[in-house]
């Protein structure tokens, strides 16, 4: 099988494993407080443009989720997210398991705008009885977003107003970010995000590390005691050197934008081949993620060869799925899927 469901299938990039076994001896202090991630911060910090940043060093996106928005949140607060938002869908409830609603809102393609944050703040705070209510206190977005969707510099510094004029914690999830940061239609860039979020993650797990997700955080506010709330979650690796070296690794010599944009690379090629057969797309998506709407009887031709993810029935007759590209895709297997999508749609 040739497998598309998502940009996580493989293990790691080789250099990463290369460096891994060649730092396997070496002794350090646990919990992240070792050469290497003092390294990958500093590194961090310079590709960022925020010197002050505070970096921190988790495993997985929902653990990172989890433990930013507890750092972030009071007891009686929320969080505003899309209601596509992974941490609404897609994490099993663990923003609510940590004792925090998730305050759900249309999403515009995958996004949120600032209108809409805007009135939702309005309206709670507009209520007579908006202390019985939670309060909106952070805002989630992710870039790209779960339909792969990108948000531009005039509506990110949009949001950056509304969460200034509320008070509002600005979060933005980073877990395919180098894939953001890759696509023709990305206008931001590390800096300017480390100026306008409050808090952001540069995602390893998806973009050729075992594992790993850097927090930047940028509001100091939010780095108060961060560490203990990382402890509490249950985030602090004791081996926590393997996090460094890999991010120290991977963000070396520009391999993290490369390996980004060979994903790219590779679903703009597909992506342009489902336009010359007349596919109809869900969302148009400028990332690694693509959603054609195909019919059934092509699927369950395609499904005997290739692996990917099933989004939603569009009507009787048509589904609309999703194929991932990343770091560790092979460019004959997207052509292969090229190859048998022209011949089962002629």
């Amino acid at each position: 099988m040739i497998l598309f469901n998502s940009d996580y299938l493989e293990g790691a990039h080789p250099r990463i494993l290369e460096r891994l076994a060649q730092t396997n001896m070496v002794q350090t202090p646990g919990y992240g407080e070792d050469e290497f991630c003092e390294r990958a911060r500093a590194t961090i910090r310079r590709l960022c443009d925020a010197p002050e940043a505070d970096i921190h060093f988790l495993v997985g996106g929902t653990q990172t989720n989890a433990t930013v928005l507890s750092a972030a949140l009071l007891p009686y607060q929320g969080v505003i997210s899309a209601d596509t938002g992974h941490i609404a869908v897609h994490e099993t409830g663990a923003i609510e398991a940590g004792g925090h609603k998730v305050i759900a809102l249309a999403n515009q393609n995958g996004k949120l705008d600032a209108g809409q944050v805007s009135e939702c703040c309005r309206l709670h705070f507009s209520d007579e009885s908006h202390e019985h209510m939670v309060m909106p206190a952070a805002l989630y977005i992710s870039n790209p977003t779960e339909v792969g969707t990108l948000y531009s510099r005039d509506e990110l510094q949009a949001l950056r107003a509304v969460c200034d004029r509320w008070g509002l914690m600005l979060f933005m999830d980073g877990a395919r970010l180098g894939y953001g940061l890759a696509s023709p239609e990305n206008t931001l860039d590390l800096p300017f995000i480390a100026r306008t979020c409050d808090v952001f993650y540069i995602g390893g797990t998806k973009q050729g590390l075992l594992f790993g997700e850097a927090v930047v955080i940028c509001n100091k506010a939010l780095s108060r005691n961060f560490r203990y709330m990382i402890k509490q979650k249950g985030g602090m690796l004791a081996k926590g050197r393997f996090l460094g070296v890999q991010f120290e690794e991977m963000l070396k010599d520009g391999l993290y934008m490369e390996l980004s944009q060979y994903a790219i690379d590779l679903a703009m090629r597909l992506k342009a081949a489902l336009k010359e057969l007349n596919v109809p797309m869900l969302v148009d998506s400028p990332t690694n993620q693509q959603f054609p709407i195909l019919p059934d009887v092509v699927l369950t031709m395609l499904k005997q060869k290739y692996g990917y993810a099933t989004i939603q029935r569009v009507d009787a007759a048509h589904t609309a799925v999703r194929f991932c590209t990343s770091w560790a895709t092979r460019k004959i297997d997207v052509e292969s899927l090229i190859r048998d999508l022209r011949a089962l749609l002629k």
